[in-house]
């Protein structure tokens, strides 16, 4: 499926040259600072208290995020994860693109009990249904299915042997 994104076009310089039409640049400045402080800190209740209510994201009971998590700077608030979900070390969750012609904006949602691995990188427009797991080191450009485990660049759905379901 594909992603649900709402595209504006520009003139002139690349879009990226004007973002500071579409977002204040005290927004970016102040959402730039709490997300940097959320990156390092170790308490899990204090990044998500920063992330829900510095940010606006809309973050579930018990959902955690690794160090390093990187959340889109521009537009936090079109970010949801369920309750119970883990974001792994250094993942980029997106909201937006900024093109030479035009900008693009999707929410993004990752709903529950959702396994994203270390360095994986989260597109604007895509929902990742519950119990989904994305392997390590992803791109996710579409949807992902509830339950289902999927992995690489491109995105493709993964198949587990009997022995690594054993040792999970």
């Amino acid at each position: 499926m594909a992603r649900k994104i709402t595209r504006y076009p520009v003139e002139g310089p690349n879009a990226l040259w004007q973002i500071y039409r579409t977002v204040s640049p005290f927004k970016g400045v102040k959402n730039f600072i709490f997300i940097q402080l959320a990156r390092y800190c170790p308490i899990l209740p204090m990044k998500n208290w920063i992330y829900r209510h510095m940010l606006g994201m809309k973050v579930g009971p018990h959902a955690a995020f690794g160090l390093m998590v990187m959340v889109d700077v521009f537009f936090p608030e079109k970010i949801t994860i369920g309750e119970n979900s883990v974001i792994g070390y250094n993942t980029t969750i997106l909201a937006h693109e900024y093109l030479i012609k035009e900008y693009r904006l999707g929410e993004v949602w990752i709903g529950e009990n959702v396994l994203i691995g270390a360095n994986t990188t989260i597109l604007p427009g895509v929902t990742i249904g519950d119990g989904a797991v994305v392997a390590a080191g992803s791109v996710v450009h579409k949807d992902v299915a509830p339950g289902v485990f999927v992995g690489g660049n491109p995105l493709r759905e993964l198949k587990r042997t009997s022995t690594e379901s054993e040792s999970i």
